[in-house]
């Protein structure tokens, strides 16, 4: 025990300490630790109490605390409020009438200074609720005039230094729960929290206690009991609490010394601030968790003797604003029981209408009156300044201090002995609330699916009764109640989406969700919202909802449509959903249809803000984070340029994003990112072409060095076990599909066929992967790659490995896509050739490794194999593959001796006059015997007598060229269909004459 705790103990609670020394001698048989303990728990309330600054201890959304706040502002009405909540996040409490509780108050911080890299973004989150004390407080200072509300804890960024000390089971982190969505990985900081820190101590409490969790424990045991006492017995009753888990927790760890650090923190700044102001602290009020309360440090109260320095906080900058809470979101983040918040505010407003006690609600928010009420009231309750407050005000027995003449505070009386003495207190049954929750819940089972009915009613209704009277309590609690409900109703199955546990939550009020409005978002959210307006949909209500954009007849909404598209970038999926509608390079819709979703994810859209001012800034800080990290790929920097044209337009951000990928693709070693990088290459490649008039400067260099690149990695790949066959095709598909605009930059082709001829692969993919390369280059002729085939089958040792060359087969269409028929023929001459013995077992093996490995080149395979392949089921008995057939090899019949043709023309001369009609020559016949001259009819191919004797042989005609006089040539002209239709129809199909 420190020094400060050894000072004079107060007569008042003399009685308890004699009380609790002789339970401690008959129960211990003498002084033990236990006397230690138990007069230790005294020495800390009497402690407390007599601290002239008056502590107010609390638990967090606590109705029994919240109610006792509300009192104790009325009849103290305080000059100043020291409230245990983070220092840096005084200036957003304003912020709180512009929004619906629940909500959290949230620091968080992006670009971080000072932690480890790897724990951005930051965040740190403070929940409040209607039901809580700490809520009372601040609505009070914040409306009452001539009040001040100081925050004294840590500040946010001495929160995540803090907790770094802590274990990570200790550290309040709730990503990994799906109820905690609205606060994903933040840091919750606990406000009022009070729970044992000793397992075999909360696990002693439950046992006896009856109860399942600690939720419930809390309820029955203290919150309904201190809901009717009186301001002393409250304050020392939570002292009690506090103390008692404060000295069974563990007394060793960095979680006991961030615990008294914090505590150190909060007396320091409070001792800070009544010096730098003069102010007395008898007019002040000390709003903490009573855990903190009790505290033992050097530091504690304002004449405290301690001297803590604060550390420095880190040159991290922190972004503040609200975010949306909910009840679920707070109970995962806290560790309390599901369904417990939504029980508190039940019982919250059922003691409000009990005691008909008037709570502080912040002007403006829901529920509150009128502004002009507002201010009459707080005109009624605030004393004028400079006033002391009342002495009626302070109870009996309080801790206030004679400001006048500095006197030493009144002792307090004791309470806790009455209240510890007290038996509980036999609630009588409210029949008619417990009926009423009967019918309620059946009601509700019965419209999610489950068979309930009156006698179901009848049945909670008596279980609940039951239930209580076995944990010996008199009136059933909630908790009883929703026992009972699942007994009798729930049975064995649950048949709709929520279980009779949930039902019962969602009646005793829900998972209440909060909203931030719209003066309390951040300026990028209201930019967001501004320019989303003419959508004329309320996006800050939660649930979806269908946005249809015509940018035809509705030109302005095309920015709504950019808007859009960036929202479905930045935020989580969900929240901007496109029904109908696509935006990639070169192409844009004209209508789309929207699922937006901005009111449930609202928390997302404030922490963009956080980000920047506009949703362009926080993309492209976004898109270069990506590209400059310290693990980018190519692949991820292509993707930042596309997505840089996509929505931000221009091109000095996509050049310099290119430029960098350049330098990532220099630095890399491995082929990883290949598929994906010829993929986005390809697709940028195609929308410059179309788009720009010339090529950026980035994107020839990154050809000309990819193509470097590649050709050097490539012999290393095709022997490296971990490349797989798809990357080799895909390094293979830039070098092919490349080569020319790479040859066009000065890239030399030698390098990538030395690259081919240096590949040596082991594995059968890459090696058929390597026989399409050496095709397209040449090396190779598709005759010899069709004998490796046939080789590679008719070897059995080979068969059984025959798929997985198949495979490199399939994934070389993408390099080579010229070969689809060869793949066609190597499959169809496996089933063909292949026994079924051995087809049987090899085709599974087929199929997967196909579908793991080559699903997107299946389709240009199955289209090739449906060119080649007959239509009909019919004709495919006749039917001869392509690469069966045998050539027709067209030999000419034997020739007269001398020249061939020469009676083709004169005894056909209608032939000839529509072969030169057709060749555009319509000069007439020449006599005999004359000169020819030009090239008219029969002297065209006299002039081309290698034309002449192709035609001949064409025909069927052999004859030697006869002489120019001869007989033939006095053949009179005859319709040439009438007499040579066999060879008009020739000629008509060779020049393709209808």
């Amino acid at each position: 025990m420190s020094a400060a705790s050894e000072q004079p103990t107060s007569p008042s609670f003399a009685a308890l300490r004699g009380q609790l020394h002789e339970a401690a001698a008959e129960f211990s048989g003498g002084q033990d630790a236990l006397e230690g303990i138990l007069l230790g728990l005294v020495d800390d309330v009497d402690r407390a109490v007599a601290e002239p600054l008056e502590i107010f201890p609390v638990c967090h959304h606590s109705p029994a605390s919240a109610l006792a706040m509300a009192r104790r502002l009325r009849e103290k009405q305080p000059k100043v409020v020291y409230l245990e909540l983070c220092e840096d996040m005084a200036p957003l409490l304003t912020e709180l009438r512009n929004c619906r509780l629940p909500v959290a108050v949230q620091a968080f911080a992006s670009d971080i200074d000072g932690f480890p890299p790897d724990w951005a973004p930051l965040s740190v989150v403070a929940p409040i609720t209607e039901a809580s004390a700490e809520y009372q407080a601040v609505a009070y200072a914040l409306d009452t005039p001539g009040v001040e509300l100081v925050l004294v804890d840590r500040s946010s960024d001495h929160v995540v230094q803090w907790e770094a000390r802590r274990p990570e089971d200790e550290m309040h982190m709730a990503g990994a729960e799906p109820e905690a969505a609205l606060h994903g990985e933040a840091v919750g900081v606990e406000i009022g929290d009070l729970r044992p820190r000793f397992a075999e101590l909360e696990e002693h409490l439950l046992r006896h206690g009856k109860v399942r969790h600690w939720s419930e424990w809390w309820h029955q045991y203290v919150e309904v009991p201190l809901g009717d006492s009186d301001h002393d017995t409250y304050r020392q009753v939570m002292f009690l609490i506090g103390s008692l888990f404060r000295r069974l927790a563990p007394g060793e760890g960095d979680r006991v010394r961030v615990d008294e650090d914090r505590e150190r923190y909060m007396w320091t700044r409070m001792r800070e601030h009544l010096a730098a102001t003069g102010t007395d602290p008898a007019d002040c009020l000390y709003v903490c968790g009573a855990f903190h309360a009790a505290s033992r440090v050097d530091e504690f109260g304002v004449h405290g003797a301690g001297d803590f320095e604060i550390s420095p906080r880190t040159a991290t900058t922190w972004q503040y604003g609200l975010i949306p809470s909910s009840h679920a979101s707070i109970e995962a983040q806290f560790g309390l029981a599901s369904g417990s918040v939504s029980i508190a505010a039940t019982e919250w407003a059922k003691n409000l209408k009990r005691t008909r006690v008037k709570p502080y609600r912040l002007e403006g928010q829901a529920g509150t009156k009128k502004a002009s009420a507002r201010r009459a009231e707080a005109k009624t309750v605030t004393p004028p300044a400079g006033l002391v407050p009342d002495t009626a005000a302070v109870p009996p027995g309080g801790s206030a201090c004679d400001a006048a003449t500095g006197a030493v505070p009144v002792p307090a009386e004791d309470r806790l002995s009455g209240f510890l003495r007290r038996p509980p207190a036999l609630h009588t049954l409210d029949e008619a609330e417990l009926l009423g929750w009967s019918v309620d819940i059946v009601r509700a089972a019965r419209r999610s699916g489950y068979l309930a009915s009156t006698a179901d009613a009848i049945a909670v209704f008596e279980t609940s009764i039951l239930l209580a009277a076995m944990r010996d309590r008199a009136k059933p609690t909630p908790y009883d109640f929703q026992d009972a409900a699942v007994t009798c109703i729930e049975k064995d199955s649950v048949p709709g989406r929520r279980d009779v546990r949930r039902l019962v939550e969602i009646m005793m009020g829900g998972d209440r969700t909060g909203q931030v409005g719209y003066e309390a978002l951040p300026p990028l959210a209201r930019d967001v919202h501004d320019r989303l307006a003419p959508l004329e949909l309320n996006l800050q209500q939660r649930g979806v909802r269908r946005a249809l954009l015509d940018m035809a007849s509705r030109p302005e909404l095309r920015a709504c449509s950019d808007v859009l598209w960036m929202l479905r970038r930045l935020l989580p999926t969900g929240a901007a959903r496109t029904v109908m509608g696509e935006r990639r390079l070169g192409e844009r819709s004209i209508q789309e249809s929207w699922d937006l979703a901005l009111g449930t994810h609202q928390r997302a859209l404030i922490e963009l803000g956080y980000e920047g001012v506009s949703l362009e800034q926080v993309l492209e800080q976004r898109l270069r984070r990506t590209a400059y990290g310290p693990r980018a790929t190519t692949a991820e920097v292509l993707a930042a340029v596309e997505d840089a044209t996509l929505h931000l337009g221009g091109r000095r951000l996509a050049d310099e994003l290119g430029t960098r990928a350049l330098e990532v693709l220099a630095g890399e070693r491995t082929v990883d990112g290949a598929p994906e990088v010829l993929r986005r290459v390809r697709g940028l490649l195609a929308y410059y072409r179309t788009a720009e008039p010339v090529l950026p400067p980035w994107v020839e260099s990154f050809v000309r060095t990819g193509y470097a690149h590649y050709c050097t990695l490539l012999p290393t790949a095709f022997r490296d076990e971990d490349a797989t066959v798809g990357q080799v095709a895909a390094m293979l598909g830039f070098l092919f599909s490349m080569e020319s605009l790479a040859l066009s930059l000065g890239c030399d082709r030698t390098q990538l066929e030395l690259a081919v001829a240096q590949s040596h692969p082991k594995d059968p993919a890459k090696t058929a992967l390597l026989w399409a390369a050496q095709v397209q280059l040449g090396t190779l002729s598709r005759g010899e790659l069709r004998g490796r085939c046939d080789e590679l089958l008719a070897n059995p040792l080979v068969v059984p490995s025959y798929p997985r060359y198949l495979s490199g087969f399939v994934h070389a269409l993408e390099p080579v896509p010229g070969l689809a028929d060869v793949v066609v023929e190597a499959v169809s001459n496996a089933f063909g050739r292949l026994p079924d013995p051995v087809l049987l077992p090899w085709l599974p093996t087929l199929i997967t490794t196909l579908r793991s490995n080559a699903a997107d080149l299946a389709p240009l395979l199955i289209r090739e194999a449906g060119r080649i392949f007959p239509a009909r089921l019919a004709a495919l008995d006749s039917w001869v593959p392509p690469w069966r057939e045998v050539p027709v090899e067209h030999t000419a019949p034997a020739a007269a001796p001398g020249p061939r043709g020469a009676a083709l023309l004169p005894l056909h001369p209608e032939s000839c006059d529509a072969l030169a009609e057709l060749l555009g020559c319509t000069d007439t016949w020449a006599a005999a015997g004359e000169p020819v001259t030009g090239p008219t009819g029969v002297a065209l191919l006299f002039t081309h007598r290698a034309t002449s004797d192709a035609l001949a042989d064409l025909l069927g005609s052999g004859d030697p060229w006869a002489p120019a006089a001869s007989a033939a040539s006095r053949v009179a002209p005859e319709s040439l269909t009438e007499r040579h239709p066999a060879t008009a129809h020739a000629v008509a199909a060779l020049l393709a004459v209808p």
